[in-house]
């Protein structure tokens, strides 16, 4: 009898050992995103192999494409707004005038083109579509140095021309106060759909899609390793590409982050998170910006996703009247410009528009939309990547792993604290709540922005954790 009790205890003994060594030495392999090789061209694939030849590219406009604008500006037809409304029903269409004025009588587009056409752009085939997208190499390195190379992604209803206020800061960095310690070379894609890439022709164009198309892209100029950065859409495509290509992507860097899988925990933080914050991991700051939830979430996310709603259902049926009118495709794009900078210029007659921008930055935005007839497939994006549901995709049930850093602006449309994000991204190495700022982080606060970046590319460099993911 005791020797069979012997025996068990050797066998338990062995089976807790075995067990021991198993949760010790077998480091669970993490799954990562499988690469999207798909055709988007016209037609069937053909069979010849693709033209891999990167081309350089021009911004150009004919003066029958500016006599055609003007003329629609011209006969715009607009709609008295209701007294005292600001921008609280949308743009506001008296100050919309005064936009259109200005559009007709000052704004200088052959001397924006100029602008658009002072870093060198390119255009490339993948995946059966032209991908164009903006290549700056530093005007200078210091002996013994190379460049970073940085893939940098806009979103909605922005463009590759949100960074080129950034491009200098990271480009040359000395020349403007911020050291050169690290210095990148900067590659700026329009998401396929965008501004000067060709729109995909088919069904399901993601955004693995466009982070497959764009990690080829990297890999097409000879990065082999690199960073990402993105806000907006970019956010997702750069954490889609992380996925993808977790060996090959440095370190990842947003200025917007968001979660799609909410659990009990999430539930709980926001009920009790604003009387008991530190058992959920929150700081003062996270308080003020999240609570009252209802007020600067739920309200908020009702109120502001009206488009959303639009563009991931029936996307090509408003975009044939922004694609016809001009004013009317202004007016759709400024108001986003006006709330996602900051919530309360709803309460200005004038959106508080040049408050952060000029008109003339924000005019180039949107004739980059008109020009290249874009809005229908820029808003198709949303449907691609919405219509199957919120939290339903591969990649959103997968963790990030890559090296992540966050900076987080005070007046993004939804707050996203760290203990939230560090739950999909879980190997945060910087997190810092920026002073100042909203969504177009680049475009609006490019040396906040810059500063972040090379301090959280500093972390990952100093103690190579790219090497530890």
């Amino acid at each position: 009898c005791s020797s069979l009790a012997s025996i068990m205890l050797l066998e338990a003994f062995l089976v807790l050992g075995t067990l021991l060594i198993y949760f010790l030495f077998s480091k669970k392999k993490e799954e990562t995103l499988p690469f999207k090789d798909g055709w988007w061209g016209k037609g069937q694939k053909p069979v010849t192999q693709e033209d891999t030849s990167v081309r350089p590219f021009k911004v150009e406009t004919t003066e029958e494409e500016l006599s055609d604008l003007f003329r629609r500006l011209d006969q715009a037809r607009f709609t008295e707004p209701l007294e005292n409304s600001c921008f609280h029903y949308g743009t506001n269409s008296v100050h919309l005038r005064k936009v259109v004025s200005y559009w007709k009588n000052q704004f200088n587009w052959k001397k924006q083109v100029e602008v658009l056409n002072k870093y060198p752009q390119f255009k490339t085939k993948i995946q059966g579509i032209d991908i164009h997208f903006v290549h700056v190499k530093p005007p200078r390195l210091p002996e013994g140095q190379a460049a970073k190379p940085l893939l940098m992604v806009h979103g909605w209803p922005g463009s590759f021309y949100e960074f080129y206020k950034i491009i200098p800061l990271l480009t040359d960095p000395a020349s403007h106060g911020l050291g050169d310690e690290h210095i990148f070379e900067v590659i700026c894609p329009s998401i396929p759909g965008y501004g000067f890439s060709e729109a995909p022709h088919k069904k399901d164009f993601n955004s693995v899609s466009a982070a497959s198309v764009f990690y080829e892209l990297m890999l097409r100029l000879g990065f082999n390793e690199f960073y990402t950065q993105g806000g907006d859409w970019g956010w997702l495509i750069c954490t889609n590409l992380a996925q993808i290509a977790p060996n090959h992507v440095r370190g990842l860097h947003l200025n917007m982050a968001s979660v799609s899988k909410l659990g009990l925990t999430h539930l709980l933080s926001v009920l009790l998170g604003r009387y008991f914050p530190g058992p959920f991991g929150f700081q003062d700051e996270d308080v003020r910006r999240m609570f009252p939830f209802l007020k600067k979430g739920l309200y908020r996310i009702l109120s502001e996703s009206g488009y959303a709603h639009i563009q991931a259902t029936k996307p090509d049926t408003v975009g044939c009247g922004l694609n016809d009118s001009p004013v009317g495709l202004a007016a759709y794009i400024l108001e986003k410009f006006s709330s996602w900078t900051d919530m309360e210029f709803q309460n200005l007659e004038d959106g508080g528009l040049e408050r952060k921008f000029s008109l003339d930055d924000l005019l180039t935005n949107v004739m980059i939309y008109w020009v290249s007839g874009c809005i229908v497939s820029s808003m198709r994006f949303y449907k691609e990547n919405l219509q199957k549901g919120i939290g339903t995709q591969k990649h959103e049930k997968l963790t990030v792993q890559v090296p992540t850093g966050i900076a987080s602006f005070p007046n993004e449309i939804l707050h996203i604290p760290r203990a939230w994000a560090k739950k999909k991204y879980t190997n945060i190495v910087s997190f810092h709540f920026m002073p100042r700022g909203g969504h177009f982080a680049a475009f609006e606060e490019p040396e906040l922005l810059a500063k972040d970046i090379l301090q959280f590319v500093g972390k990952v460099e100093k103690e190579q954790l790219w090497k530890k993911k």
